[in-house]
């Protein structure tokens, strides 16, 4: 049987590079090394369910490691760059969200894209808050708006340091 979190990470390296419209099911067996029979039991819903459990999947990564750093009493806004920096591989990396929103997906799909954006900016905005900034709500949308397009240019460009010049500015503003 295949390991499902491999195959998970697979999908998600497909979809996030060439799109789920553009993503072919001889694609996904190239990439997974797995046959249609053996995706089909792993997923009985197609491509549909390989795509929502790679998007539950990228919520809880983000859960876990970009807002929970943020909530509590003392939030940790330097731990939420890093983890943003190290997840979208310092620029290297489309946001496979951001991507969906972008092309036809399946229904249903929407709430949970709307879903992500909503709690990163509102989860920053309260943590920036609580630390005292002077415009938490502004500033938690202008970051989050900032990483989506560092990570446009940059991959448009193909130069990551886009994506890092823009963390490193941030990290700046807010600590200052």
């Amino acid at each position: 049987m295949a390991d499902r979190t491999r195959v998970h990470a697979q999908l998600a390296g497909l979809f996030r590079e060439r799109g789920y419209a553009a993503t072919s099911l001889p694609d996904i067996t190239a990439a997974t090394g797995l046959g249609r029979g053996s995706l089909y039991h792993l997923f009985p819903g197609g491509k549909p369910q390989m795509l929502a459990e790679v998007v539950a999947g990228v919520a809880a990564w983000f859960e876990q490691e970009v807002f929970e750093p943020l909530e509590g009493a003392a939030p940790d806004v330097d731990a939420m760059l890093d983890a943003v920096s190290a997840y979208f591989d310092s620029g290297r990396s489309l946001c496979l969200i951001g991507r969906l929103g972008l092309e036809p997906h399946p229904t249903g799909l929407d709430a949970a894209l709307r879903q992500y954006f909503a709690r990163w900016q509102d989860t920053l905005g309260t943590a920036l808050r609580t630390l005292g900034h002077a415009e938490p709500d502004a500033a938690a949308e202008e970051l989050v708006v900032a990483v989506q397009g560092a990570l446009v240019v940059a991959h448009t460009r193909g130069e990551p340091q886009v994506f890092t010049r823009a963390i490193t500015g941030w990290r700046a503003h807010l600590s200052g």
